[in-house]
């Protein structure tokens, strides 16, 4: 049976998704550049300009959704403009994923968080993004699944440039903690879920090892056999509003849910082994992929 993926905002982790999926798959991928067009249909994906397209057609013809579109300040942009079809004129879904964040959780002082952890964001994304998934919970027989991403690496997104360069940091608060993820694990996560649908289920999708990041600034900076960056006291550090606030939440994130709900084996389980991969790529002693 043909299966067809209707993926809202088709980006970096999208891209990954489809990389993994079958030869009997039909993907639509909407992209808000006219120029990235040609880029979607060069790897198998039809592509569609959004917003500027009416895509009610494409939504029928879905078994499954993938929104990774988003929300600004007018909220979340699918629903704005398609969530009547979404909840009446969609006949065909069996799954539907929505791609938030671990932000939704807030500050927990470092402390563990699960899926079953109290939601209390402390910045305006978190927040906006906690708004967005409840309203698409609210959405009657919709067979929605949450995704909350860590921070997300892989090829083409990780310090390496940064230290090669001279202009990576080492910002030091103390107690810091985040987690992540490397996108090929995010792929992995999403297609086990499409292989086992739990509607009205919340993953948390990160790696096994929380770290401060300047561990993670340094430890790229041993693979490359470069000197450290020094250290910079976040109190003191001169940083963007938007940086510093990356720094408003610690948290240790649980991933115990995806390891024994849908029985995935990660193939990054800490940044040493998705760094490591990355420089290998990078240096050429593996194929290159399409990015």
């Amino acid at each position: 049976m043909s299966q067809t993926l209707l993926s809202f905002g088709h980006g970096y982790s999208a891209r990954a998704l489809h990389r993994v999926l079958g030869d009997d798959w039909t993907v639509i991928g909407t992209t808000r550049s006219a120029d990235k067009l040609a880029d979607l249909a060069r790897e198998g994906v039809e592509p569609r300009l959004w917003p500027g397209t009416d895509l009610t057609a494409d939504i029928r013809a879905a078994t499954h959704l993938l929104i990774s579109a988003g929300p600004g300040d007018a909220g979340d942009p699918v629903l704005r403009d398609f969530a009547d079809a979404i909840a009446e004129e969609a006949p065909r879904l069996t799954w539907v994923g929505y791609l938030s964040t671990t932000g939704v959780y807030g500050d927990h002082g470092g402390g563990w968080v699960d899926e079953d952890s109290p939601l209390h964001p402390g910045t305006k994304r978190g927040q906006m993004r906690l708004e967005t998934e409840r309203r698409w919970q609210a959405i009657p027989g919709l067979p929605l699944h949450i995704f909350r991403l860590a921070g997300i690496y892989g090829p083409g997104r990780g310090p390496f440039a940064k230290v090669r360069n001279g202009t990576a940091r080492r910002i030091v608060k103390p107690g810091q903690v985040f987690s992540r993820i490397h996108v090929e694990d995010i792929a992995q996560v999403l297609a086990a879920s499409i292989a086992q649908p739990s509607p009205g289920r919340v993953y948390n999708v990160c790696d096994n090892d929380p770290a401060p990041p300047q561990d993670v600034i340094g430890h790229a900076a041993e693979l490359l056999g470069l000197p450290l960056p020094p250290e910079e006291d976040f109190a003191t550090a001169e940083m963007s509003p938007m940086a510093r606030s990356f720094y408003a939440d610690s948290k240790k994130v649980s991933n115990a849910r995806i390891r024994e709900e849908l029985g995935v084996t990660l193939r990054y389980p800490s940044y040493r082994e998705g760094l490591a991969a990355m420089l290998a790529e990078d240096d050429g002693t593996l194929p290159q992929r399409d990015h």
